[in-house]
């Protein structure tokens, strides 16, 4: 299949990456910046199209690959007639792609995507379609890229997308304060690691709620006193400690 995208960052560079991998051709890519466009360009050896200017609508598919409060003013005035477009965004609605063509929709990727990373994580696939057609033709495609390809609405979509933040932005920013601390407290953050992989990998195959603990969870005052003096100097983080025990306490 013949591939256009629109934006030449991280979801748009490993999607690319996958499309090539199942066979599919990577033919244009409209960018804005025009540094990242020429790398993006140079490597899938595809066109490269200012926004400003005409692309080449003789394309299967474009895939609208722009952060979710950029895309709705970032759409050029461009038809690409009955051409299918998607865009990948979680929180933005298929309509606002309207404009660009008959046949719209969703090509949402719920995972974390970085143009950096080497190995290419599975990539579950939410999906939606402007009519019956248009859904069938990005379910099929999809089907291309992912075994896990799931139709959902906007609200629904909005709702995991919601979720996704609060266990991949969230959670890692948690990494990050705790690497801070360690970092300033002269211990090794690295010996959390085995702990971090733990964690994620148990809640696989066991309810989060069921698989708690800490001293919070089983109500250790003493233990929670000593920490949070140990955090006097952290204010910041003494109080995301403090808001976040007691959510576990009272939850």
């Amino acid at each position: 299949m013949k591939i256009t995208f629109v934006g030449c960052g991280n979801v748009a560079t490993v999607l690319g990456r996958l499309c090539t991998n199942k066979g599919h051709n990577v033919q244009q890519v409209i960018a804005r910046n025009k540094i990242s466009g020429e790398e993006f360009a140079k490597k899938f050896k595809c066109e490269l199209v200012d926004f400003n200017e005409q692309p080449n609508k003789n394309t299967d598919l474009v895939i609208v690959a722009l952060s979710d409060n950029s895309l709705p003013e970032a759409i050029f005035n461009i038809n690409f007639g009955n051409v299918h477009v998607m865009h990948t965004a979680g929180s933005c609605d298929m309509n606002v792609l309207q404009n660009m063509s008959s046949n719209f929709g969703v090509l949402y990727p719920l995972q974390s995507l970085k143009k950096e990373m080497e190995i290419i994580p599975e990539i579950p696939f939410l999906i939606e379609g402007n009519n019956e057609e248009t859904l069938m033709f990005v379910k099929t495609f999809a089907e291309t890229l992912s075994k896990t390809v799931v139709v959902q609405t906007a609200e629904e979509r909005l709702r995991l997308h919601t979720s996704a933040v609060i266990v991949n932005n969230f959670t890692n920013y948690l990494f990050t304060v705790a690497e801070k601390f360690c970092n300033n407290e002269k211990v090794d953050f690295k010996l959390l690691l085995p702990l971090i992989k733990q964690t994620s990998e148990r809640v696989q195959y066991h309810s989060p709620s069921s698989m708690q603990t800490g001293p919070a969870c089983r109500g250790d005052i003493t233990t929670l006193d000593k920490h949070l003096r140990l955090l006097t100097e952290y204010p910041k983080l003494r109080t995301l400690y403090m808001r976040l025990s007691d959510g576990i306490m009272n939850d």
